[in-house]
């Protein structure tokens, strides 16, 4: 089978064969379709009732007790903020009800998807995050996905294939090091980072993203599994909450957001990459401030033009750019 294949520097190559990977004896597993990948990325758009189900499982170090099952939920509402054939940007909108019934939006994480991209942005240590390059056959048939903290700060990076086969519509990253996620980082573990992959999966009933992660640190000097995680985030299509309010805040704020997104992507230019230091309650040390001015420009507090001012001001002194 050979299609034509666009890379992320514009060039065509003609003629390119998409080699199947055998994945069982009566079936293969056939990557490659770009506009195919395209719609199954988009399908994980919409407005989903959403459940969180985080289990440490294996222990791995002696004496290590894992932590009870921690099972949360809400409702989200993810918009397609970029869509092009080679780019599609999925940006959550957390929406929660507080004890006096009273409905917040939270900006949540943003997934970047891109076509055959000649890098990947991947966390390397703590407070860094690099550009890795990629070679032409990781590329090849493929999409990055890169995940972004509450204040598009940077999370983590992979690279992997959708695949069709068994009758499952499916992408699996690349096994990647990823920073301590706030349900960890605020409660003093021992390990520091995990090393995981990620699958995200359409289903009947919506889609799901599920995590393997190894949780890792030092012990006696030396790097340490201490133990293994799963975690599957499950969204299911619903429209019983306050949608509204989501796109009306995103519609005051996405200009300021955007500009904020520049900036990261201007700090992460100028060096291949990025250091910003870790947050345990927020992220990074940028999470608080611009969340804060996001909530006083969507309450009308502060001006845009101000508030991206400001933003542009704080990642630049936070990552020294």
């Amino acid at each position: 089978m050979f299609r034509s294949l666009v890379l992320a520097t514009g060039l065509t190559l003609a003629a390119v064969p998409v080699v199947p990977t055998i994945a069982s004896a009566q079936t293969q597993a056939v990557y490659g379709d770009q506009a195919r990948d395209h719609a199954s990325i988009l399908a994980m758009a919409g407005t989903f009732k959403v459940t969180f189900d985080m289990r440490e499982t294996t222990p791995l170090v002696a004496g290590y007790t894992p932590y009870p099952a921690k099972l949360s939920g809400g409702h989200e509402v993810v918009r397609a903020i970029v869509d092009t054939p080679d780019h599609v940007v999925l940006q959550h909108l957390l929406v929660v009800t507080d004890g006096n019934a009273k409905t917040m939006v939270i900006k949540h994480w943003r997934q970047d998807w891109t076509w055959q991209p000649s890098t990947v942005l991947v966390y390397t240590a703590a407070g860094r995050w690099t550009l890795r390059p990629l070679s032409e056959t990781e590329r090849r048939g493929a999409w990055s996905q890169t995940v972004w903290q509450t204040d598009d700060s940077p999370r983590y990076g992979g690279i992997g294939r959708w695949r069709y086969d068994d009758g499952a519509t499916r992408w699996t990253s690349d096994e990647t090091r990823r920073p301590l996620a706030r349900r960890d980082a605020t409660r003093n573990p021992p390990y520091d980072h995990y090393v995981g992959s990620n699958r995200h999966v359409l289903t009947p009933a919506g889609w799901v993203h599920e995590q393997d992660n190894a949780k890792i640190g030092m012990k006696d000097g030396k790097p340490a599994t201490y133990v293994h995680e799963y975690v599957i985030n499950t969204y299911t299509p619903a429209t019983d909450f306050a949608v509204v309010a989501a796109d009306a805040y995103w519609a005051k704020t996405k200009d300021y957001w955007a500009a904020v997104r520049t900036h990261w992507d201007s700090a992460i230019a100028k060096r291949s990459g990025v250091h910003v230091a870790e947050d345990a309650s927020n992220g990074s040390a940028t999470g608080h401030q611009l969340m804060l001015l996001a909530d006083d420009i969507a309450a009308g507090d502060t001006a845009q033009e101000s508030g991206k001012a400001e933003a542009e001001a704080l990642v630049k002194r936070e990552t020294g750019t």
